[in-house]
């Protein structure tokens, strides 16, 4: 048994929200902080390469939302909206389906290889996506989720894993939030706490994604 409760690790990285509508400053309706931003995107490019050159899969799941109506369902969200002072603020106008906010960040996407998941409209990632068919269908037992925001989705993504029965691994120097250090630091105390497991992309490289059972890039295909 490995370190992280599975026989044989067949993982697969699932990203989180790694689009400009959180990672570009310039277009951003719901941005991190630039230097947040910038940290992330460095940080899952290099994690997502080494990936990739080892034929694990990259998921991307991306926000889109049809129209404001089905922002306005969630009453929180909506509470929110009429806060001036919250990072969700803007929640209204976060990622409407066309606006360059959905758009992954360039240099994280690979068009050829990756996957995309672009029907994601609530903080957990399973929630009325393919997700769960995506990952079973090709036997994923492992998920190397990277992304943000590390209190929200990532928190909610994780808990859903956990409940499904896969081992939920937080890539922690590839995650982050627009809510500050602390709310980054608590969630990653809950995960660790109840949840999932937290580590360094160089030791998930080293110990999970050496060790995967895919032979080459797309194998599960």
């Amino acid at each position: 048994m490995t370190e992280i409760g599975v026989d044989e690790v067949t993982a697969a990285v699932v990203a989180i929200d790694c689009h400009r509508g959180h990672l570009d400053p310039e277009v951003a309706t719901m941005p991190a902080a630039p230097d947040v931003a910038q940290r992330l995107i460095e940080a899952n490019r290099s994690f997502l390469g080494r990936c990739r050159e080892r034929g694990v899969p990259i998921v991307h799941l991306v926000t889109s939302y049809r129209d404001v109506a089905e922002i306005r369902a969630n009453p929180f969200w909506r509470t929110r909206a009429d806060d001036g002072e919250t990072t969700r603020k803007n929640v209204e106008r976060h990622n409407i389906e066309g606006s360059v906010g959905c758009e992954i960040i360039p240099s994280l996407f690979d068009v050829d290889n990756d996957w995309v998941v672009d029907t994601k409209k609530r903080y957990d990632c399973f929630l009325g996506t393919d997700l769960d068919f995506l990952l079973k269908s090709h036997g994923v037992n492992t998920l190397l989720i990277t992304g943000i925001n590390t209190n929200s989705c990532v928190l909610a993504t994780v808990a859903a894993a956990n409940v499904r029965d896969y081992a939920p691994v937080v890539v922690e120097d590839c995650v982050g939030t627009m809510d500050g250090p602390e709310l980054h630091d608590a969630a990653l105390l809950c995960i660790k706490a109840a949840l999932g497991w937290v580590m360094s992309s160089e030791h998930v490289v080293q110990s999970l994604v050496e060790g995967t059972r895919w032979s080459g890039p797309r194998a599960m295909v």
